[in-house]
């Protein structure tokens, strides 16, 4: 049985419509969250092994806006891509094909999500047009030189071991159950009991829908063998890092190093949470994008009271 979710009557109240596009050979299934009318769109880049769900409580907090959340392809709902390969370049051509051809390109604001910070950040450096750029849970450097070395180091040798079985026996230990509970219960930071339960629920609901055991592995391997720093230097419109000070994959530091590189970034780093910004304090999250988000002209204003103490943040200077 479900858990219900704390954040259900929120997106309850938001029009929510399904619809599918073909972009390089994925047929990719997307969902537009918000009024048609709005002033801003905003589209997602999901991370690894998650799906358009994953965002939905940071969304339902900012109802004004325009969210376009498609499953990356090979997750969710989505085919895999059979044009380009899935890997970091692979992916960030269909982002950007997937933003022509919805029409958005020069006008939707990017946001990326863990893996998808990576993602967002190449297709951005590459020529996505786009007039600003959200980067939640960064990948700021290599996943091998994060804070949890041995536990990536045990993650990688899981992934290429299920690369290297018949793909029958690699799927099925890619989806074991003790294997999404052990990285459930080793992201969760927060002591609430019950927002664990429907943070365990989410994953094991959603992280083991991807479209086969070669398109999930290809798209790990391409997740440990680049980071956003790759790209900073491509990057010059207003970017917001909203990152987290527990995070178990990429060190606070690494992240004030890639604001220090970068022409227009900030940090908003929030505290006692770790790499599920999106599940356990999404409305922190949110009030970080919408201040950002008003500061660069693109979306309503601030109430007299708003400030990034508010946000629950620690801004960074570079």
């Amino acid at each position: 049985m479900s858990v219900h979710s704390p954040y259900a009557e929120l997106l309850d109240r938001m029009p929510i419509e399904r619809r599918e596009v073909v972009i390089l050979g994925s047929t990719t299934r997307y969902w537009v969250y918000g009024p048609v009318d709005a002033p801003l769109t905003i589209v997602i880049a999901h991370g690894y092994r998650g799906e358009h769900h994953g965002l939905e409580p940071v969304i339902a907090q900012l109802p004004g806006i325009r969210w376009i959340g498609p499953d990356m392809p090979g997750f969710g709902e989505s085919t895999p891509l059979t044009e380009v390969p899935h890997s970091i370049d692979g992916f960030a051509e269909w982002l950007t094909a997937f933003v022509d051809t919805l029409g958005l390109s020069g006008t939707a604001v990017m946001l990326g999500h863990s893996f998808g910070t990576i993602i967002s950040a190449k297709a951005v450096s590459a020529g996505l047009k786009t007039p600003a750029l959200i980067l939640v849970n960064p990948i700021s450097t290599s996943g091998l030189e994060g804070p949890s070395k041995f536990a990536t180091m045990v993650t990688v040798a899981f992934y290429r071991l299920a690369g290297r079985l018949p793909d029958r026996w690699g799927a099925f230990l890619l989806k074991r159950w003790i294997v999404v509970q052990f990285m459930s219960s080793t992201l969760a930071k927060t002591k609430d009991r019950d927002l664990r339960r429907w943070i365990h629920d989410q994953h094991h609901t959603y992280f083991n829908n991807f479209a086969s055991r070669d398109s999930v592995v290809e798209a790990f391997e391409a997740s440990v063998g680049s980071d956003v720093s790759t790209y900073a230097g491509g990057i010059h419109i207003p970017t917001l890092l909203v990152a987290a000070e527990l995070d178990d994959i990429t060190p606070v530091q690494a992240h004030r190093d890639l604001v220090a590189t970068m022409t227009d970034a900030r940090l908003e780093l929030l505290l006692g949470v770790g790499h599920l910004i999106h599940y356990e304090v999404p409305e922190l999250a949110a009030a970080a994008i919408h201040t950002f988000l008003v500061e660069q002209g693109l979306f309503g204003s601030l109430p007299p009271e708003a400030s990034s103490v508010a946000t629950g943040s620690e801004p960074a200077q570079p």
